[in-house]
Parts: structure tokens; C-alpha cells; sequence
């Protein structure tokens, strides 16, 4: 059992990573802050020993993933107005906005392996390990979310 300590030491370590995988899918600061609460409940509850400062942050985000595709299915949030959802962060330039406009616009897995791979640095063999995918099937899916962020971003 972790301790307090431990936790908020954990806590004050990834929590901003996780509110930023949380934001990537649901695209509303509420919803992501109550899945950052919720990932690092799923922790306190967890037994899992950790190997490393690594394995640690894998843990959480693929926690933290799952809890949110899980919300993404949730009959509830079927019922739910678009226009509830539609929040942004503030960004610094407008080059900004554009990226992350159309960052929102791809398919799940597409958005799992850009954020894993330029926002949290992890490298394609990592977040094959992470996702349990063979890392050429990353390495396929970080190109063609490259292909399609092109697409997005020259569109008038």
C-alpha cells in the first residue's frame, strides 16, 4: 500500500500529463479533471509495483486512456449536446490553435500515438509496449496521422 507521501509525490509528478491524455480525448476541462481524479483513485486502489519513473507514467496514461474510451462509450454521454464538448485551450498563436484543431479531428488511436509520441516523448517502440501493438504498426499509424494532420492543416 502506498503511502500519502508516495501518492502525492506520484500525483504532483504526472498529474499534468494525465489531465493533458484526459483533455486529447474528451475535449472538455471538466471531464478531463474528473478523470485525472479518477485515474489517481484507480492508483490508490492498485497494488502495482512499479519498476521504474517509467513504468510508473506508462501506467497512469494507459490507465488514464482507458478510463476515457470508457467514458467516450458511455450510454449517457450519447445523450450529451456536442456543444458541451466544444472547449479549447487557450493557445499561444494561432499556428497553435490550428494544430491542436486538427489534432482533435483524428480517429482515437490516431491521437494516442501523436500525444504518447510528441507531446509525452515517448519513441514508437515504447508506445507499442504501452499499447500492446507491434511497433510497426505505430510507426504505420504515426504516418498516416502525419498524412492526415497535413491533410487538415492545408485545408482552406
Amino acid at each position: 500500500m502506498r503511502t500519502a507521501d508516495e501518492i502525492t509525490a506520484i500525483y504532483e509528478r504526472h498529474a499534468d500529463t494525465v489531465w493533458r491524455v484526459c483533455f486529447a480525448f474528451m475535449k472538455n476541462h471538466d471531464e478531463a479533471q474528473d478523470l485525472l481524479q479518477e485515474t489517481f483513485v484507480r492508483l490508490i486502489r492498485s497494488e502495482t509495483a512499479f519498476d521504474s519513473p517509467e513504468h510508473e507514467k506508462a501506467w497512469l496514461i494507459v490507465t488514464a486512456s482507458n478510463l476515457c474510451k470508457n467514458a467516450l462509450k458511455s450510454p449517457a454521454r450519447r445523450t450529451e449536446d456536442i456543444d458541451d464538448h466544444e472547449e479549447l485551450p487557450a493557445p499561444e498563436t494561432a499556428a497553435d490553435y490550428d494544430v491542436a484543431e486538427a489534432i482533435l479531428k483524428l480517429p482515437p488511436e490516431y491521437k494516442d500515438v501523436i500525444y504518447l509520441y510528441y507531446y509525452v516523448g515517448y519513441r514508437s517502440a515504447e508506445i507499442a509496449k504501452l499499447q500492446d501493438k507491434p511497433p510497426a504498426t505505430v510507426r504505420t499509424q504515426l504516418a498516416r496521422a502525419r498524412k492526415l494532420l497535413k491533410k487538415f492543416l492545408e485545408e482552406p
